[in-house]
């Protein structure tokens, strides 16, 4: 496919030895994106260009800009600011990629490099609802896979789920002493809503005999560790890893209700993983390894029997591997699962972990250790940090009080889509079930493009009236504009306008020539975003592509056009930008409606 930065780099390398008698090399040739307020699509940095052709960078670029314009056909015309050679393409070239992108239906999605990638996101604990934080984690992880996928990788998307140790047995104990067998189904509540009942229950439990018993005397740290509640919980920590039949068969019953309410709430998100890891079967792995390095002398023993290893070296710290009881940590279970994922899938050159940036000391030293157990792919494993969401005080809170629910959020976005979509009157002439599937689709495309659209390493207020204006950088605007496209193209069919790009063209307007240079970037941005794991690079570009079109939808009538070889072309024009959105929001894991 034609690249037209590449093609001006080959005849600017030309022009230089003609001009100036110079061979240069091309990593001197910076071309940019023009700013908006000058004409032109290609801007050519001549700072750097000035020692070879001993002119200053304003003379080097007019020479150079009357050179191109004179002697190819790729150059329509110019204008020089300051050092700045701003490059106006011509219509027959913005023609010749029209018809290219028009012919190409997966245009953006990049050749298979045989690199094969794994991402992890999600891995939730089994003793409590996904929540806002969840949200963020999926969306951005999905969709890191999604662009790592269009940039030519193949991918695992894959979750740990963190389905035992101290916090699980806190639920375990709080239902067994207080549940007095309550079900999912006697109760009418999500299996993981039901367990995370129970965890808060713990806790309150908990704090209620810490209180009594520094009421007796005790000092607060002689109380959280004498707390009965507590003893139980580490009691029955042990009992599980020792495969006591009770404890194991109740841990299975609880887990159980927690994933089919996982797997409601991830349908609704609409992500999903190639394989599910389980801490219950990685952290056996762990604890071998821990043993084995102990046995290599890479780790060390306390005198309470705990296992540790040393990293000041590195300049982190000593870091606990094994509690003195022989339990794990989640530490331990990290080094099995890593390992484990490398010996299922040998082919992956890359683990990406999708986890907040609160553990990022965290990750450091799992990968520190990983290495020097001997595992030298521990060096391309990569932390994917993102901040926290938080919303406006006192907006959707959880029932519990404490957490939003992702659930809850969810629905609140589907109930604020339903009375923004109503009062603009957006859905006339929709059956019921068509009018539900635009309400999730605004819903849930409103929320993930807010929560994409913002680096992932930034800390986020999340604003949801914001979020789903139907006008500004938001989800459903994008989401209003390829359905306004679609319509159109629906029009042009009924009036049997068949979409075709014609040489024969008398020309461009400059609205056309503004978003066909940003649709020459698409491939370009998908790259851009995998290299950096950064959605935001979709969520900015999509939005700068329709909104440029909006404002050629607003400057030329298009069905008003007499020539018939300029409305085939608008509407291929039309169409090409419209999947162009389509690919870009599926990138972010978005649907696009094509009617509202």
């Amino acid at each position: 496919m034609l690249n037209i930065e590449k093609e001006l780099k080959k005849f600017s390398l030309s022009a230089f030895e003609k001009l100036f008698g110079q061979q240069i090399t091309e990593d001197l040739l910076n071309f940019q994106p023009t700013r908006k307020e000058f004409e032109g699509s290609h801007t050519l940095v001549c700072f750097p260009l000035g020692r070879f052709s001993k002119l200053n960078p304003e003379q080097t670029a007019e020479k150079l800009g009357q050179y191109l314009k004179d002697t190819t056909s790729i150059v329509a015309d110019f204008n020089v600011v300051k050092g700045f050679l701003n490059l106006s393409i011509s219509d027959a070239i913005w023609l010749q990629l029209a018809a290219e992108i028009h012919a190409k239906p997966d245009f953006g999605k990049h050749a298979s490099t045989g690199r094969e990638v794994m991402v992890e996101y999600s891995s939730p604990n089994t003793n409590k609802p996904l929540h806002l934080g969840h949200l963020r984690n999926n969306f951005l992880g999905y969709s890191v896979a999604q662009i790592l996928k269009a940039a030519g990788n193949k991918v695992y998307k894959v979750q740990i789920i963190n389905d035992r140790g101290i916090h699980i047995c806190k639920s375990m104990v709080a239902w067994d002493k207080f549940g007095e067998g309550e079900t999912p189904e006697s109760s009418d509540m999500k299996g993981d809503k039901l367990v995370g009942k129970y965890y808060v229950i713990f806790d309150q439990k908990y704090k209620e005999q810490i209180a009594q018993l520094v009421e007796e005397g005790k000092s607060k740290e002689e109380a959280e560790k004498e707390a009965p509640i507590m003893l139980e919980a580490q009691e029955m920590l042990l009992k599980w890893e020792q495969n006591d039949p009770e404890v194991t068969a109740l841990w299975r019953k609880m887990n159980a209700w927690v994933y089919k309410g996982f797997e409601d709430t991830y349908n609704t998100m609409g992500v999903d993983f190639d394989k599910l890891y389980y801490e219950s079967e990685t952290y056996t792995l762990g604890k071998e390894e821990v043993l084995k390095g102990l046995d290599q002398g890479i780790l060390f023993k306390k005198e309470d029997g705990s296992v540790w290893i040393d990293l000041k070296e590195e300049g982190l710290d000593e870091k606990l591997l094994l509690r003195k009881d022989g339990t794990s940590v989640y530490m331990t279970q990290d080094i099995g699962t890593a390992i484990l994922r490398y010996r299922d899938f040998p082919g992956i050159s890359q683990q990406i972990y999708t986890v907040g940036n609160e553990q990022e000391y965290h990750f450091k030293v799992l990968f520190v250790i990983l290495e020097k157990l001997g595992y030298a792919w521990a060096k391309s494993c990569y932390h994917l940090a993102y901040g926290m969401v938080d919303l406006p005080s006192g907006k959707m809170k959880s029932r519990e009080g404490t957490v939003v629910d992702a659930d809850d959020l969810m629905q609140d976005m589907f109930d604020t889509a339903k009375q923004r979509t109503d009062e603009l009157g957006k859905i006339a002439g929709f059956s019921e079930e068509d009018a539900n599937k635009l309400y999730k689709d605004l819903g849930l495309g409103a929320l993930k493009y807010y929560l994409l659209r913002v680096e992932p390493v930034k800390r986020m207020l999340f604003n949801p009236e914001e979020s789903i204006d139907f006008q500004g950088n938001t989800g459903p605007f994008i989401q209003y504009v390829h359905a306004r496209i679609c319509a159109l193209l629906r029009k042009a069919k009924q009036i049997s306008v068949n979409p075709e790009v014609s040489s024969k063209l008398k020309g461009l307007e400059p609205s056309e020539r503004y978003v066909m240079s940003l649709l020459q970037d698409f491939p370009q941005k998908v790259e851009e975003a995998a290299q950096a794991y950064a959605p935001s690079v979709i969520a900015n570009y999509v939005y700068e592509l329709a909104k440029a079109y909006n404002r050629f939808y607003a400057e030329v009538s298009i069905f008003n056009e007499a020539d018939t070889t300029s409305l085939a072309f608008r509407i291929a024009f039309s169409e090409i930008v419209a999947r162009v959105i389509k690919s870009s929001m599926e990138l972010l894991g978005i649907e696009v409606p094509e009617k509202m």
